[in-house]
């Protein structure tokens, strides 16, 4: 009860502070509806750019936040509309348009390159915007931006060229309509900021100012009048696409050809459906495997399209962690007597997925996903008769989320979010809900937020339920910053059929400090120091874990050399209840101080580095962890560019859980190696052609010393008798070559070659030319696949088959373009 007495006195908190008048200052420009379309070229020479308004006057957002931008580096852009999109015409002076950096990278990627950058926000809400960057160089960079949140998963098909001139450069852009995302009425206004960076001196121009005094980046769009009674077209697209894969294993080849669609389609304005039919991820990008020795299962990230794409409301609450869909299956099988276990699946098939999203004029954002996944069978043969049977280890599964998401105020919301499993049959299902409180004050000084989930999971006619709650109250203006939070989770809280979580059982209470310039002072551009204060407690039955004290710091000079460090406390002797594996167990660990520093070099010039050494020492004698890692880069031309990774590992009398010999819990003590090495390299032949390189290999070893019975009472008493049989090594090694053609709008040839191959061997100690004899001595895995998809417009259709239809005639000929 003591911990809802005080969550209610912070969630009471909300009123408790002064609502200030928003006195946030907002420039707005009145644009015009052209019924001839400039030629998207970089020239600015079309008729229809002459009597378009100009936003001038930018200001420095940093290093020196709120300073005019020089004469020298006058910006002046040009906005106009038609019933088609948006245009943007960008002149950007520059004394040294020689100097102008221009690295062609990959798209989505920024290099050593100025740019020019749009915010665009149709609901004039000034929490979420859509992004859209180019730079000198041509190439296209887009995300969404959420309370100053940059997802940039998020892919568009958008139009844009630039010019070098005598006088600086040009940026020209053309952002159609069904990309983006605004209500349905007459007449629109609409958040908006434009930014530029100046690479060669690291300074950055918005058009509003931006003040870094408190809030978010958002908060301090402009505005756009004059849009009204725009006849948008129909939003549909579609994305047919052709693959065939090689693939190599053990001597063995074999070959798969594949075919889908995917389909976007504006059932309004606002709400967008986005459907998966048939879906192919066969090039997406291997996991980095490791060595797990924790109590938890590792996080990967999401590399499939459709999934990482257009996510932001799903996101809400992070109940979603979308690589459950089509991963393992949620059973085993287990091999009985006289019978060994033949194959077992390490993924699901994906049957079809869709997504629909929006937001209405209210403020009130709408999702709603949903999956479909199809059966998975293992085989089990029988030693003695040959014979194989086959038992399903999921059924068909499908997967669904619904979020309401309220948005009010400048920067505040409340939001609902509901995730289901659905299994057919009898296997177990699952549900989660949570609802999410995100308050700003007016004066835009103070946050407050607040939230609680359940999860409910049904198996064997049971239902098991648990909950989250967490509240936080949060400072975000000025010099001095401070938090404060509370959060717990009960012992049967899962959300893992759908989400992602690891610790249960625990309440912890954590406060922060942080000082930071907010001008640039002496040699510093800027300087952050922060203090951390964590108190983690077993929630039932109560039982202290750990109390730990944290300082960070990050410096960055005027020769942009970013550098900092810090130091972490934990004095006491702690408690940790997840490694023994077992609920109401825990073991005593001894307390440790880290300290560890890190450095940037200055990324504008061709060759830089960033590195950090890492120690802890434990209050246990030779007990110690040092863990460093070091990139260097090296930029040979605007078109190549090479990059190195090193990590290092060493952890000496490391002590955790290995088994479990029926109700005994087994730990060991242990030394352990791990050493990753990585490669990638990037040629870019222009900005719609690029050859890419990643290769990883890791390996890590545990070599153990002692085995131990765990007590009771936590500690640990070493075992004589047992035999060592724990000893391990992992190898993993991985190379992606790819090669990518952006031919058309939207539309994309790829072809990948892959080489793979790991090891498990349970020993440890050998040497390096060991390591390697055994890691190939395994079959690798080749693969050569080629992938086309092509972005087909409705629009562009049915004016190609209309004569009569002349609304399209003026749509830009000549672009660049970004992807679907």
């Amino acid at each position: 009860m003591k911990y809802f007495l005080i969550l209610s006195v912070i969630l009471l908190s909300f009123s408790s502070y002064s609502q200030e008048v928003d006195s946030i200052f907002r420039k707005n420009i009145n644009i015009p509806r052209v019924t001839d379309a400039p030629k998207i070229d970089g020239l600015l020479d079309d008729e229809a750019w002459e009597e378009a308004p100009i936003a001038a006057d930018f200001v420095e957002r940093n290093p020196n936040n709120g300073r005019s931008i020089p004469d020298s580096l006058s910006t002046e852009v040009k906005i106009i509309y038609d019933d088609l999109g948006i245009y943007f015409g960008a002149k950007m002076k520059d004394p040294e348009p020689h100097k102008i950096a221009t690295e062609l990278t990959e798209r989505d990627d920024i290099g050593a390159d100025d740019f020019f950058f749009i915010l665009l926000n149709g609901y004039n809400d000034r929490q979420q915007s859509m992004q859209f960057i180019v730079t000198a160089a041509g190439v296209q960079y887009d995300a969404k931006m959420t309370n100053g949140q940059e997802d940039n998963s998020w892919d568009a098909v958008w139009y844009s060229e630039v010019s070098i001139t005598e006088e600086g450069w040009v940026a020209e852009v053309f952002i159609p309509y069904f990309i983006l995302r605004f209500p349905k009425k007459q007449i629109q206004e609409w958040g908006l900021n434009m930014e530029r960076e100046v690479f060669r001196t690291r300074t950055r121009y918005s058009w509003n100012h931006v003040d870094n005094k408190k809030g978010a980046f958002s908060l301090y769009d402009g505005e756009i009048h004059g849009i009204k009674n725009i006849d948008t077209p129909t939003r549909l697209s579609f994305q047919p696409y052709v693959s065939a894969y090689a693939n190599n294993y053990d001597g063995k080849t074999n070959y798969n050809f594949n075919g889908g669609l995917d389909l976007k389609y504006g059932i309004s304005d606002a709400f967008t459906l986005d459907m998966i039919l048939i879906p192919d991820f066969g090039q997406a990008r291997f996991d980095n495997n490791v060595l797990n020795l924790s109590a938890f299962e590792v996080q990967f990230a999401e590399q499939r399209p459709f999934f990482t794409e257009g996510t932001e409301l799903f996101s809400k609450g992070d109940l979603f962690y979308s690589r459950r869909i089509g991963g393992r299956p949620s059973s085993e099988v287990e091999a009985g007597d006289n019978e060994e276990l033949e194959f077992q699946p390490d993924k699901v098939d994906l049957i079809n997925a869709s997504k629909v999203s929006g937001r209405t004029e209210s403020g009130l954002g709408i999702g709603v996903f949903n999956a479909v996944t199809n059966e998975a069978f293992a085989s089990v043969r029988n030693i003695e008769t040959n014979e194989l049977r086959s038992e399903k280890v999921e059924p068909y599964t499908n997967y669904n989320i619904t979020v309401l998401d309220q948005r009010y105020g400048d920067n505040s919301s409340v939001s609902v979010v509901n995730t289901n499993v659905t299994r057919l049959g009898d296997f177990r299902d699952a549900n989660a809900t949570g609802l999410y409180i995100n308050h700003t004050n007016k004066a835009n000084t103070w946050n407050y937020s607040a939230s609680t989930e359940g999860s409910w999971v049904f198996e064997n006619n049971e239902t098991v339920f648990g909950t989250e709650i967490q509240a936080r109250a949060n400072k975000i203006s000025g010099e001095h910053r401070m938090s404060g939070q509370i959060d717990l989770r009960t012992l049967d809280y899962n959300i893992n059929d759908l989400g992602f979580s690891t610790n249960t059982n625990y309440v912890r209470y954590i406060g922060y400090y942080g000082y930071r310039y907010l001008q640039p002072k002496g040699n510093l551009n800027n300087m952050f120091l922060n203090f951390n204060l964590f108190h983690f407690r077993r929630l039932e039955p109560d039982l202290f874990s750990h109390v730990t004290f944290n300082f960070n710091s990050s410096f960055t000079t005027k020769d942009f050399f970013n550098f900092g460090g810090g130091f972490e406390l934990r004095p006491f002797e702690n408690n940790d209840f997840y490694e023994p594996r077992v609920n109401g167990r825990y073991v005593e660990f001894p307390g440790y101080h880290d300290q560890w520093v890190w450095m940037n070099t200055d990324f504008r010039k061709a060759f830089a580095f960033d590195g950090f050494v890492d120690w802890y020492n434990f209050f246990e004698e030779g007990r110690s962890t040092l863990v460093s890692s070091l990139n260097p880069r090296y930029r040979f031309s605007n078109k190549f560019s090479l990059r190195y990774g090193l990590f290092v590992n060493e952890s000496f009398k490391e002590q955790g859980f290995v088994d479990m010999d029926e109700e005994e819990i087994i730990f060991g003590q242990r030394d352990r190696v791990t050493l990753e090495n990585s490669i990638g390299g990037n040629y870019i032949f222009n900005n719609k052609i690029s050859l890419n390189l990643i290769f990883r290999h890791y390996y890590s070893s545990a070599l153990y010393s002692k085995l131990y019975s765990l007590e009771n009472d936590g500690a640990l008493s070493e075992e004589t008798e047992r035999e060592n049989i724990y000893d391990v090594t992992f190898n993993t090694w991985n190379l992606d070559l790819n090669f990518s053609w952006w031919f058309a709008p939207g539309s994309q040839i790829t072809i990948l070659y892959r080489n793979a191959l790991d090891s498990y061997l349970e020993e440890s100690g050998q040497s390096f030319n060991e390591n390697f004899d055994y890691l190939f001595s395994h079959p690798q895995m080749n693969s050569l696949s080629i992938r086309l998809s092509y972005f087909l417009d409705y629009n562009r259709i049915r004016n190609a088959f209309s004569s009569s239809d002349n609304r399209l005639s003026n749509r830009p000929k000549k672009m660049t373009v970004g992807a679907l």
